[in-house]
C-alpha cells in the first residue's frame, strides 16, 4: 500500500528540505578540503583602493637625534556589575611594540641665539631643549596574544562591522609607550647627539671651540 503525498504533513517536508540543505552544505565542506578542489572554494583579495592624494607639505626643522624601541605588554578586563565573565566580559591580552622619537627643533633657534667671536674660531649656542614626539605602534611587531568573550560578547561580534577590534588595547599600549619613553631619558640622549652633531659640523669649518647649551 503506498501512502500519499498529499497527505504527509507539512512540517514533515520542512525538516526534510532543511536536512538536505545541511546534507549538502557539508558534503561541500568536505569536498573543499580535498586536493584539487581548494582554489574552487578559496577566496580571492582584491585591492581596489584609490590613489594616494597629497594634502599638504610641511617643512620639517626638527633634528631626529634620538629614537627608541619600546614593548609593552596590555592586559586589559572590561567586567560588567551583576554579571559573570562567561556571560559578559572581556579580557585582552595584547603585545604592543612601537618607536619613540627625540627631536631637537632648530627652527626656534633665533639670531640671539647663535654667537661667533670675530676670529671665527670660537661659537655659542643655545638650543631649546629636546622634547619627545608621538609614539608610533609597529603593527607589523604588535599582537593579540588571547582574548577572551562573554557569551553576549561572542554573540555582538557576529554582527559588528569590526569583530576584532583592538582599538582599545592599542590606544592602551601607546599610553604606556609614551609613559615609558618620558622616563626613559631619551630627551637627554637627544640632546647630546645633537652637540656632537653641531660640535663635528662647525669644527670641520674651523671652528677650535664649540658650547652649546639647552635651555629656551
Amino acid at each position: 500500500m503506498t501512502t500519499s503525498l498529499k497527505r504527509i504533513p507539512g512540517w514533515v517536508k520542512a525538516a526534510t528540505t532543511v536536512a538536505l540543505v545541511l546534507v549538502v552544505l557539508l558534503a561541500v565542506l568536505r569536498l573543499s578540503g580535498l586536493p584539487g578542489l581548494k582554489d574552487v572554494f578559496g577566496t580571492e583579495t582584491r585591492d581596489r583602493s584609490g590613489p594616494a592624494l597629497l594634502r599638504s607639505i610641511q617643512d620639517i626643522s626638527r633634528y631626529e637625534a634620538a629614537s627608541g624601541n619600546f614593548q609593552v605588554v596590555v592586559d586589559l578586563e572590561k567586567d560588567t556589575r551583576f554579571l559573570p565573565d562567561a556571560v559578559r566580559g572581556t579580557r585582552t591580552l595584547y603585545v604592543g611594540a612601537g618607536t619613540v622619537d627625540a627631536y631637537v627643533d632648530l627652527g626656534k633657534v633665533g639670531e640671539g641665539d647663535v654667537t661667533v667671536d670675530e676670529d671665527r674660531t670660537s661659537a655659542t649656542l643655545r638650543l631649546p631643549h629636546a622634547a619627545l614626539g608621538a609614539p608610533a605602534l609597529d603593527p607589523d611587531r604588535s599582537y593579540a596574544v588571547s582574548k577572551q568573550r562573554g557569551l553576549l560578547d561572542r554573540l555582538g561580534d557576529l554582527f559588528s562591522d569590526n569583530p576584532n577590534g583592538e582599538q582599545a588595547v592599542q590606544r592602551l599600549a601607546v599610553r604606556h609607550i609614551g609613559a615609558a619613553a618620558r622616563e626613559s631619558g631619551l630627551t637627554a640622549r637627544a640632546e647630546k647627539n645633537t652637540t656632537d652633531m653641531l660640535e663635528g659640523l662647525l669644527r670641520s669649518l674651523g671652528f677650535k671651540e664649540v658650547r652649546v647649551t639647552y635651555g629656551r
